[in-house]
């Protein structure tokens, strides 16, 4: 009980950090994987090489790498602060601008894996009637494959939560300078040694309590929306 009233509050806003850059980087990655889905699908040949090479670029990249490039390599090298004033905030938005684009891979492959359960017949019959690409994309065939891939989406998201503990490598902080739930963690498994297991265990909590509610609206939401066929 003395390390939940010593560190209690550092704790729940190092979680709140986390949540936040969960939150942002998971609105993101959805955006850019919808985005990156529709170039790796359109009959543009362009379009589907730089969706391509997007997704095998990022996705088998190791995310630390990525954390890496945007920290030294976007804003040291080529001087791309997002927050330029706000040293603290210029991190956390590089993480989730490394975070975003890293998960919007494995989402766009989810997405196509959706597009690509829908019957062939529906598009044709689509472009029968004269939808053009974006149209028949967007009123027929995109409803249907997010329908259909609701709980693959929530493990990605899932996953993209707690890769949230890599931010501790580019050092994300509160304003306060309390670290993100992973940096939190350490900072007090090193100031208080003799109780490891504990510290692992509060933790550990902390991340099912994020992740939990992700599966349970998915599984939900699956089956509130599955597709009849």
């Amino acid at each position: 009980m003395d390390l939940i009233s010593e560190y209690g509050s550092a704790i729940l806003t190092s979680f709140g950090l986390t949540l936040r850059l969960a939150v942002y980087s998971g609105i993101f990655a959805l955006i850019l994987g919808a985005v990156l889905a529709v170039f790796r699908v359109s009959p543009v040949p362009v379009l589907r090489f730089v969706g391509a090479a997007v997704v095998y670029t990022f996705r088998n990249t190791p995310l630390t790498l990525v954390m890496f490039f945007a920290l030294f390599g976007l804003a040291y090298q080529l001087e791309f602060y997002p927050a330029p004033d706000d040293l603290y905030e210029n991190n956390f938005r590089l993480a989730v601008l490394a975070l975003g684009i890293y998960t919007s891979t494995f989402v766009c492959e989810v997405l196509r894996a959706g597009i690509n359960t829908v019957p062939l017949g529906q598009a044709e019959a689509a472009r029968a009637i004269g939808l053009t690409f974006t149209q028949n994309l967007s009123h027929v065939v995109l409803p249907q494959a997010l329908r259909s891939v609701i709980n693959p989406l929530a493990s990605v998201l899932i996953a993209m939560t707690k890769n949230t503990t890599v931010a501790v490598t580019i050092g994300v902080v509160t304003a306060t300078g309390v670290n993100e739930a992973s940096g939190q963690m350490k900072t007090m498994m090193e100031n208080e040694a003799d109780q490891i297991l504990l510290i692992f265990i509060i933790f550990a909590i902390g991340f099912m309590i994020l992740t939990l509610p992700i599966g349970f609206v998915a599984n939900w939401a699956s089956k509130r929306f599955a597709v009849i066929r």
